[in-house]
């Protein structure tokens, strides 16, 4: 993804840091820092190079999954956003849920997708996403994580399988 540098003098820069590193966080705006006519330096979002996650929030949630023994494999998405593999089971046969945390986590809710999921199976958002948490407004970012997110996938997982057999989902709270 390129990224559309402003020429920002080191003079505005000074001038005020507080608003110019405001446009860079809030924004997006990234600048080229230039100092007598020379380009000096650049202001990026961090989002363009590692994920916009808080460290001590994200370091929380992968010592909460160690202390419930659970197993994943960590990437980093093409987006640059964390990206959490797990291998699960219905019935008989594995599936691969990827939990993303997108930038912004834990303001935003985690994206969850599950594969191979069969052709028409109900209670997926448009783009093929899970729909875990129904309306997004029920996610709460001071309440919920990672482990919340992974009891409701593999809630989905036990009424996918009985979908897969009877072709109908559960209704409530079933499990």
């Amino acid at each position: 993804m390129p990224i559309e540098f402003k020429s920002l003098s080191m003079m505005a820069l000074r001038s005020s840091p507080g608003e110019v590193l405001d446009e860079v966080s809030r924004y997006g705006a990234a600048f080229l820092i230039e100092r007598k006519g020379q380009q000096k330096a650049c202001l990026v979002p961090i989002s363009h190079f590692l994920p916009d996650i808080q460290t001590s929030r994200f370091t929380t949630e992968l010592e909460r999954l160690a202390e419930a023994n659970e197993h994943y494999k960590v990437s980093i998405s093409e987006k640059n956003e964390i990206r959490l593999l797990f291998r699960e089971f219905s019935a008989d046969f594995p599936i691969e849920v990827t939990v993303l945390l997108p930038h912004g986590y834990p303001s935003k809710a985690p994206v969850v997708s599950a594969s191979p999921i069969e052709k028409g199976c109900p209670h997926r958002w448009p783009n093929g996403t899970l729909c875990i948490y129904g309306a997004m407004a029920v996610w709460n970012p001071g309440k919920h994580d990672v482990m919340h997110t992974i009891a409701l996938f593999r809630r989905w997982i036990q009424r996918y399988t009985v979908w897969h057999k009877t072709g109908e989902w559960p209704r409530g709270d079933v499990f």
